[in-house]
């Protein structure tokens, strides 16, 4: 029988352990481009293993899941980070799981509801769910690894091991 899998509220704090919260709050900032534009400097650094990594970027469109959503699988990236930044002001969700044994362990499921302008930056190896959207369709901006080497795990349940009612 699943669990129900609450969201959280996601904070660079309780985020930490599975990477970095894209978000200008607190971030470094500095006027360039003659003072008409703000940067918010550094937000996450990417990570592009060797030999070959090259980092990427991308646009991913979401389609909602049906609710409840059921977790059923999991996947990780062990040759590099993977960030996702939202490109509406849109709620979504971010859903992630400790590793045990070299699996994602389903006891140490963690969901976390980010805001339309927050992103979240996976770190090499961390165990999440893809894109998990509340609207029918979002868009969002990607940067990521590509090149050689196997960076793509991914790891079926036997069976919903928790549902998100949203």
């Amino acid at each position: 029988m699943p669990f129900v899998l609450s969201p959280e509220p996601l904070t660079k704090q309780n985020f930490a352990p599975y990477g970095d919260v894209l978000e200008i709050d607190g971030a470094e900032q500095f006027p360039i481009n003659a003072g008409t534009t703000t940067r918010f400097h550094r937000l996450a650094d990417v990570v592009a293993s060797p030999p070959d990594g090259q980092v990427i970027l991308s646009i991913f469109r979401g389609t909602r899941r049906p609710s409840p959503i059921s977790i059923t699988m999991m996947e990780r990236h062990p040759l590099g980070s993977q960030a996702f930044f939202p490109l509406s002001p849109s709620d979504w969700l971010v859903v992630v799981a400790d590793d045990r044994d070299g699996k994602p362990d389903p006891s140490g499921l963690r969901c976390f509801q980010a805001s339309g302008i927050q992103g979240v930056q996976y770190a090499p190896d961390v165990w999440h769910h893809p894109l998990l959207i509340l609207d029918p369709v979002q868009d969002f901006f990607i940067v990521d690894r590509h090149g050689g080497g196997n960076n793509l795990e991914e790891h079926e349940f036997d069976s919903v091991v928790a549902e998100i009612r949203i």
